[in-house]
């Protein structure tokens, strides 16, 4: 039997939309506090809080201060910290042997909150670029070209070396061909199994990044461009064949990054793979949301929420937001 739909006035589309009681119950999306993954950055020093210029309301923090945000996390209800290390520039070097340290920043940052007995989890970077002279994420060969296999034997040491800080996600930034599987048999062999691998699978070489290199003290650093590794941002076919790769090599979820202007790629990969799909929220979109507001162009609640409405309604299964807090208060009321 053929469907008609009927017409108007028997059916009249504001009808469901005319209390709130009933906007609310015909929501087809919601947000929640256990939607977002709140990044925050580490710095040296004792109870030290070092506003970062470019991401206003975004600081560097002190260890101890990590786990005083941790702690604000979990009281509010989000369920994951990525975290991000400002490394100084005497512990870089063109290796960045840093990474394999473990007392560095991100292994102390990371004992710091289990040893607080948080219940929450911790999403790790792995890349070379906060260690680095250069600023790029790899190691380089006599032509600074970023070399692919010798730069995968460095981050299998820097997965290893945050899991065995306590880690419960391992997030290889870097984009290189052959990591997630070469990461995930390591973590096998050394007994790390319920360790997950959040896989950065399509992460473009955007505009957007500048305010992130800030907080990292990168920008400054940085020879050159990433984009013999980072993917072009006119590419969607080749986003699905990074996703395809990740997953067989043994990604248990998969980033897309940026967020906001790549949320078609987000659509895409969901009904490709039906994998959860998370997006990084990156530090121009949110200095952008930040900028707009303080010029009275729009509502910043209203921007906030509204912007990570629409990577729910894309088909994230999470967000990662410098908003994270933010969203999270406005959502308790």
């Amino acid at each position: 039997m053929s469907f008609t739909p009927a017409a108007y006035p028997a059916i009249r589309m504001r009808r469901t939309r005319a209390s709130s009681w009933s906007r609310a119950m015909h929501a087809e999306h919601r947000l929640s506090p256990a939607d977002f993954i709140w990044p925050l950055f580490v710095t040296e020093g004792m109870s030290v809080e070092e506003p970062i210029k470019s991401l206003p309301g975004v600081s560097r923090w002190s260890v101890d201060l990590i786990v005083e945000r941790a702690r604000e996390a979990v009281a509010i209800g989000i369920p994951c910290l990525a975290l991000f290390p400002n490394t100084q520039a005497d512990r870089r070097s063109d290796d960045g042997e840093e990474a394999l340290n473990p007392d560095n920043l991100m292994c102390r940052a990371i004992r710091a909150i289990k040893d607080a007995g948080l219940d929450i989890g911790l999403l790790t970077d792995v890349a070379l670029d906060p260690y680095t002279a250069h600023g790029q994420d790899g190691l380089l060969d006599e032509d600074s070209y970023v070399v692919n296999d010798a730069t995968v034997d460095v981050l299998i040491g820097q997965a290893l070396n945050q899991a065995a800080a306590g880690a419960d996600i391992i997030a290889p930034s870097d984009m290189m061909d052959g990591r997630i599987g070469a990461i995930r048999e390591a973590l096998e062999q050394e007994g790390h199994a319920n360790v997950q691998i959040m896989a950065y699978a399509a992460k473009y070489a955007s505009a957007f990044y500048g305010p992130f290199r800030d907080a990292v003290s990168s920008s400054g650093l940085l020879k050159g461009n990433k984009k013999s590794y980072q993917m072009d941002p006119a590419n969607m076919g080749e986003a699905l064949r990074e996703v395809a790769l990740d997953i067989a090599e043994g990604a248990d979820s998969v980033m897309v990054k940026p967020g906001l202007p790549y949320l078609d790629v987000v659509a895409r990969v969901k009904d490709a793979f039906n994998i959860p799909v998370f997006a990084y929220q990156v530090s121009g979109e949110y200095a952008m949301i930040e900028a707009a507001a303080g010029v009275g162009a729009g509502d910043r609640d209203a921007l906030i929420l509204e912007t990570l409405m629409s990577f729910k309604r894309g088909g994230c299964t999470g967000v990662l937001t410098y908003h994270a807090l933010d969203a999270a208060r406005l959502l308790a009321g």
